[in-house]
């Protein structure tokens, strides 16, 4: 793919259009629970632990289910898995409209959540398609299709208000298959599999594919995506909530606040950038660093002081104004999205003939995280009764991430520069005479300058 002709790059550009429109529109089915539960919530009489367990529900299928998936589009090719898994996902988002009971929305939401799985099958169907040097800047691309979350908690309050609940997820379900049946028309199968088709040969084994599983590493960027992807989705869903609950906005309004958030996964594209100008460790470091800050003082409940002055007691409250609240969850949104780039530019560094099974685990962890997360902010919110505790538990995740980086990094610096830390004095104060020593002997052939 090296000498690539004009035509062969118009279809490059057809199919990550595609790719990147579809994983779109399934991330905005993935989160339809953060609109649609609000009045789910009211009609069942919902707590927040249960509301929590509804909107990760979806979360938890799209996240087990990108491991199996990805190794499905290695072996049968990313087109016909996309296409049945959107078709699936559309049958489920259907039968949200008609069911009644608290447990099967539960289970129609499992249905749902095929969705999620979009990321790995895109992932291993766009690398195909582009050669290795284009491949970061595709994928870059590709991922901007996490502003789904975006258009949801923007656009899905006003199909509520207008149609109700119900006809906003058949709304969403038709959406679905009609993007199914236009990916269909619109893609091929990509070169790889095309070629293996036409030589009758077979895919690697998967148990081949996932033995860097092994490796503490790769765990270790599991758990870096499990706070800046599967935070960022945890957010997304449960914001609207935030909003509802804590400044007594109506869900047409938290919608958009939200989606003020959800926008800055756009800026994912420019995160893999950076990583490839800056590296991925100083991008990882910056995340890190941004996100500490602004998970510490989102974490500061809104708090009543009496001061007892001079002239009598003096009262005064501390609490973060809506304006400031919705500013620095965005300025958080834009760290955690160049994050999500950060993390996966490491993968084909560390592990370049395994991209795809250690960016499956990677991609599940993190979507476990938006599983995980919306329930501990549930029941946080439960067991402690203050709407800050969500980023008080995102504020230790992210300490957590960055400690053990930074001691990973270290170490690892410790041993390359073994060899020349055994050079140096045991006592500080022979460190002069040392130097002294290591100093080479003037070349005394030579005349003096």
């Amino acid at each position: 793919m090296h000498n690539i002709t004009p035509e062969v790059r118009r279809k490059q550009i057809r199919i990550l259009t595609m790719n990147t429109f579809a994983f779109a529109v399934c991330f905005a089915v993935w989160t339809i629970f953060s609109i649609i539960g609000l009045p789910i919530k009211q009609k069942l009489g919902l707590n927040d632990s249960q509301f929590g367990l509804l909107i990760a529900t979806p979360v938890l299928t799209g996240s087990l289910s990108r491991i199996f998936l990805g190794i499905w589009a290695d072996q049968y090719g990313g087109r016909i898995v996309y296409t049945l898994l959107m078709l699936t996902t559309a049958v489920a988002v259907w039968l949200l409209a008609s069911v009644e009971s608290y447990g099967m929305f539960l289970l129609a939401a499992l249905g749902t959540g095929l969705a999620g799985g979009s990321f790995a099958v895109g992932v291993a169907y766009v690398s195909r398609w582009f050669e290795r040097e284009r491949q970061g800047t595709a994928l870059g691309i590709f991922g901007i299709g996490n502003v789904g979350a975006a258009c949801t908690n923007f656009f899905a309050p006003f199909l509520v208000l207008a149609m109700g609940w119900e006809n906003t997820a058949r709304a969403y379900s038709l959406l679905l298959l009609a993007t199914a049946v236009l990916f269909w028309l619109l893609t091929e199968d990509d070169p790889v599999t095309a070629e293996r088709k036409r030589r009758g040969e077979k895919a690697a084994s998967a148990l081949l594919q996932l033995e860097p599983l092994k490796k503490l590493q790769v765990w270790r960027f599991s758990l870096y995506y499990f706070f800046v992807f599967g935070g960022f989705v945890a957010l997304s869903l449960w914001l609207p909530r935030y909003y509802v609950g804590v400044y007594g906005l109506d869900l047409k309004m938290a919608g958009m606040l939200a989606s003020a958030y959800s926008f800055t996964s756009l800026l994912r594209a420019v995160g893999g950038w950076l990583s490839d100008r800056w590296g991925a460790r100083r991008v990882m470091y910056i995340c890190f660093i941004g996100s500490i800050v602004c998970t510490f003082f989102l974490s500061y409940p809104a708090t009543d002081y009496i001061v007892h002055g001079v002239e009598g007691p003096i009262r005064f409250t501390i609490a973060m104004p809506l304006w400031l609240f919705t500013l620095m969850t965005m300025v958080l949104g834009v760290f955690m999205t160049l994050g999500t780039a950060a993390v996966y530019k490491h993968i084909p560094v560390y592990y370049p003939g395994h991209v795809g099974a250690v960016g499956g685990l990677v991609g599940m962890i993190g979507g476990l995280g938006g599983f995980i997360l919306p329930i501990c902010f549930g029941v946080m919110n439960d067991l402690i009764g203050v709407w800050t505790s969500c980023f008080m538990l995102m504020f230790t995740i992210v300490s957590i991430s960055l400690i053990w980086m930074h001691l990973a990094i270290r170490r690892m610096e410790m041993a390359a520069m073994e060899a020349e830390l055994k050079k140096l004095p045991e006592l500080p104060e022979m460190a002069e005479l040392h130097h002294a020593r290591l100093e080479p002997e003037p070349n005394r052939d030579l005349p003096n300058p």
